[in-house]
């Protein structure tokens, strides 16, 4: 996912080094049914971005879900939560 959103975010020419552009996730693991399974991931992401860039990585945000192999391979199974957090960079 963290690949796929830095990839929308260069079409926009919104740079994504490690010293601007971080993810966090975590997930749940519930017993359903007497079977483990992941139930919800969450991914926080930070990013520095100027004034001039928000709109755009805000947009990027909205858009990049489905463009992402991974969050479409598990849509419908695995709940899937996203938060971006910008920084003034």
């Amino acid at each position: 996912m963290m690949g796929t959103f830095a990839s929308v975010l260069a079409t926009k020419k919104i740079r994504t080094h490690t010293d601007r552009y971080q993810a966090n996730a975590e997930g749940d693991i519930e017993n359903v049914g007497g079977i483990l399974k992941i139930t919800e991931i969450r991914v926080r992401y930070k990013l520095k971005v100027s004034p001039e860039e928000e709109e755009d990585a805000r947009w990027a945000m909205e858009n990049y879900i489905e463009k992402c192999p991974a969050a479409m391979s598990v849509t419908g199974c695995i709940r899937l939560n996203h938060s971006l957090e910008l920084i003034a960079g």
